[in-house]
This record gives C-alpha cells, structure tokens and sequence, in this order.
C-alpha cells in the first residue's frame, strides 16, 4: 500500500506500554470474552488462537468455539498500571499506518454518507498492549481486534498482525488494512441502526438463527470493507487485493474450525465460511454500493 502521501487520523487512542491485569474475585483464573459488537460474537479474531486460552483456564475449545464464547465466567475487574512503559520505533511505525488507514476510512465514508445526505461520525481506535477496559468490558489481545457500540471505538493490539501472519498464514499491509477496514464496518453498521435491529431480533430467536444473524452481520462488515478498497485504488499497489481476499479465506469459520478441532460444525458459524468472507468482499469491491451489501435480504450467502 501506498500510504506516504496520507495524513494520519487523529481519531487514535494510544494506551500501550500500560499493560495491568485482571483481579479476579475470590482469587480464582476468570476473563471476560469481549462480544466485539452488539449481537454477540467475537471480534475478527477471536477464535484465532481460542485453544491456546481454552488450554490455559482448562475449558474445551470445541465448546468455545460452538458456544460462540459460552461457558467463561465473565466477573473480572481490570487495574489499569500506573506507569506506561515506553514503545520502539517499529511500534510507532505501526502506529503510524494504521492512523494513516483509519484516516482513509474516514474519507471513504464521510463520502458515502454524504451521497445519503448524512453526516459520518467517526469512530476511534484504540492500540492497546495485552489487556484493555472498554465500555463493553475489560477484554484481552487474545481475542482479536474488536468494535464496542458502546463507546464507538476500533480495539486492536498490534500483535495480532503477527498472529495473521505466523497463525494464520495471512501476510501483508493491505490484510492489516482490511482488519481494521472491517471493524470499521461494524461501526457503520451501528451508525445505521442495523447492530441494534440485530441485537433486538436476537433476543427472540434460538440459538442456531441468532448465529445465522451474526453471520449476516459479519459479512456485511466485509462487503462494506469491499467499499472502501474500492474507494482507494490509488493507495493499493500490486497484489494487494489478494492479500485482503487471502485474510478474508483465512478467517472463515470453516477454515478456522478444522484447523483448531478437526471437524466443521456449520450451525455453529458465527462469522461466515471462507467462501462467504471473499464473496462479500467482493461484492463491495465490485460495486462499491452500500445497497448491495444487503446480507440480512440475501437468500443465498
């Protein structure tokens, strides 16, 4: 990507290097798995490296992983640390671009929403290191890059960069960029109503078609971020498209399932199968249009 010429955003909240912990009542090993977003569901990646966490507090990943997060007790108390210890250069850096692509996700969508007659809000993002307080709770880098509703903030540890590229075999600028692309679209999808339209159905529905909305829900995400590449050909150099259609294969709820536990539970998909990510990817990429990235409508995804 070819960012040089961009300024960064000013939408960033950096609270890395603060590291701190969890107290947890009575003494005993709980976390709080971070929902990412109205509706449930973990962030883009969550289930990344859920068996590590499953191995850690005794708790069977295929349990986490068909319970969409189930079945951890959630009663935890953050302390923020008192000093903040000092970033490298190579941190900064990284600083640096993804301000730089926050910022060209600003421009995209104060244009899109221009069109509709409407004024975009922007959301912040948020760089952490480890563990982190939002307004939906204290959650912690394992479970990946996530959007809170509540306060309007991108959450993301910079580490998980290197989870994409070690873990999961997704390399390069443009897949970081598409991370945060995507988060971005949960925040547009706040903005519209629609997280809180999904929140509410939810409530309502069993189990198996509140994951059939989550799933809707994610995809959607995607095509929006399909938007945005689309919007900023000028900044893409070669091979980037195929680094974000690799992320978004490589983050598919089938593809996730069977490297982790062997098998493949459809009913249990929260996010959408790696065919369904790359679809919806692309049907914003291709047509740039907010109305065709309509999931909840779609008969087949």
């Amino acid at each position: 990507m070819r960012l040089d010429d961009k300024q960064a955003s000013e939408n960033v909240e950096d609270r890395r290097g603060r590291g701190g912990g969890f107290r947890f009542p009575g003494g005993g090993r709980r976390m709080r798995i971070p929902m990412g977003r109205r509706g449930g569901g973990l962030g883009i990646g969550g289930i990344i490296i859920i068996v590590i966490i499953s191995f850690l507090f005794g708790i069977n990943p295929l349990e986490m992983l068909l319970g969409g997060g189930g079945g951890v007790p959630s009663q935890v108390e953050y302390q923020q640390p008192k000093t903040q210890q000092p970033t490298t250069a190579q941190q900064d850096e990284m600083k640096t671009f993804v301000s730089k692509v926050l910022a060209t996700t600003e421009e995209t969508w104060t244009k899109q929403f221009a069109g509709q007659s409407k004024r975009y809000q922007a959301p912040k993002m948020v760089l952490f290191s480890g563990f982190v307080n939002s307004a939906c709770g204290a959650a912690q880098a394992a479970m990946g890059p996530f959007y809170c509703p509540a306060d309007s903030k991108v959450y993301i540890d910079l580490s998980f960069y290197r989870d994409m590229q070690t873990k999961l075999g997704a390399p390069g600028d443009f897949a970081q960029a598409y991370v945060i692309a995507h988060e971005v679209g949960h925040h547009i999808q706040n903005l519209l109503g629609i997280a809180a339209k999904v929140t509410q159905t939810r409530m309502r529905v069993s189990k198996a078609e509140g994951n059939e909305l989550s799933v809707r829900m994610e995809l959607q995400a995607d095509c929006l971020a399909g938007i945005w590449a689309r919007d900023n050909q000028d900044i893409l150099e070669r091979g980037d498209i195929e680094e974000g259609l690799n992320a978004a294969s490589a983050i598919g709820d089938d593809r996730l399932q069977r490297r982790q536990t062997g098998q493949v539970v459809p009913e249990s998909f929260t996010h959408g199968s790696s065919a369904q990510r790359v679809r919806w990817f692309k049907q914003g990429l291709q047509t740039g249009d907010m109305r065709q990235c309509d999931t909840f409508s779609a008969r087949q995804l």
